[in-house]
């Protein structure tokens, strides 16, 4: 089978294709026949290095994990001992490792059976990119509230606008003019093209919730923007080379005033949120959103787009 991996840390260009035996299941796992594998920030920091922090984890010299990919949908084709919650031929959405590949060995518990007639790229958008943005949420009553998200126009940004639409919240979104359309039609009631407009503009005193994807705005400026009694959700935060976002994350700590706080986001992904995920796309409440589907045989072109930055959504790549 097809697997895509690389031997060092680097650009989309150090991820080539490799052919390698199918895998099989083992206890409590299944096989699964990929049919959509959607792109996340974290493959690209993973494949560079970046920031050097997570070397400490994930490999100092080289990836330990060589095959980049998290999220997936596919179809069981082969099942392990202790498995009966799904059988060969189940459709299911789920995350794991090294998933840009033709076959992926997945646990069984970290699987949700998709609903006929759901699109498995549209599913494979959800796993990553869904829960953090249920985290994103979490805790709050929203409907009646103004939540604004900074940063809105990626897999993330799309997913908490609709997300926080349903639930009643009046949205705001920063993003690049491109998105603009694309997050209204989505439920944001206002848009806000970043390049023209600071987020030192917005009114102050205004929001019960602000998300900040994009990690780049200044953690007083986000504050001013709060009501009292609100809550900066902290999803992202380039920061430096070495250290990342941990500094901008530990200044958050000592940043509360007059009840305004901010709270860091460390979304694992859970099946069951995924699976409520999933009712909801199925529904017709949540519509990822794919600006572009790239075939398996192509997978560093994906790496690549994504790494470039200013994607409008999710790029998948499909089998």
């Amino acid at each position: 089978m097809t697997v895509w991996r690389q031997d060092r840390y680097g650009t989309a260009a150090t991820v080539t294709s490799r052919a390698v035996p199918t895998p099989a299941p083992g206890p409590g796992e299944v096989l699964v026949r990929t049919e959509a594998v959607s792109i996340n920030s974290g493959d690209i920091h993973l494949m560079q290095g970046s920031p050097r922090m997570v070397r400490l984890f994930f490999g100092i010299r080289r990836p330990r994990v060589r095959g980049r990919g998290m999220d997936l949908a596919g179809v069981v084709v082969a099942v392990g001992t202790g498995v009966d919650a799904l059988a060969v031929g189940d459709r299911v959405v789920g995350a794991g490792t090294e998933t840009l590949a033709e076959h992926v060995v997945v646990a069984a518990s970290a699987l949700t059976v998709l609903p006929d007639g759901v699109d498995p790229a549209d599913a494979a958008c959800l796993p990553v990119a869904g829960n953090t943005a249920v985290v994103a949420l979490a805790g709050r009553d929203l409907a009646g509230s103004r939540v604004l998200v900074v940063g809105a126009g990626g897999g993330v940004g799309t997913l908490t606008v609709q997300l926080a639409a349903a639930r009643g919240a009046e949205v705001w979104a920063t993003c690049g003019a491109r998105a603009e359309a694309t997050l209204a039609g989505l439920g944001a009631a206002h848009t806000v093209d970043y390049r023209t407009v600071p987020v030192s503009d917005l009114p102050r005193d205004h929001f019960d919730l602000v998300v900040d994807i994009a990690g780049l705005t200044p953690l007083p400026m986000l504050r001013e923007r709060l009501r009292a009694g609100g809550v900066v959700a902290l999803v992202g935060g380039e920061g430096g080379a070495i250290l990342g976002p941990i500094p901008r994350l530990v200044r958050s700590v000592f940043a509360r005033r007059r009840g305004r706080r901010f709270r860091p986001v460390t979304a694992t992904t859970k099946s069951a949120v995924t699976a409520e995920l999933v009712d909801l796309l199925d529904r017709g409440i949540l519509t990822p959103v794919i600006q572009r589907r790239v075939p398996l045989t192509d997978a560093a072109a994906a790496l690549a787009h994504v790494e470039e930055g200013h994607t409008v959504g999710k790029v998948v790549v499909v089998a």
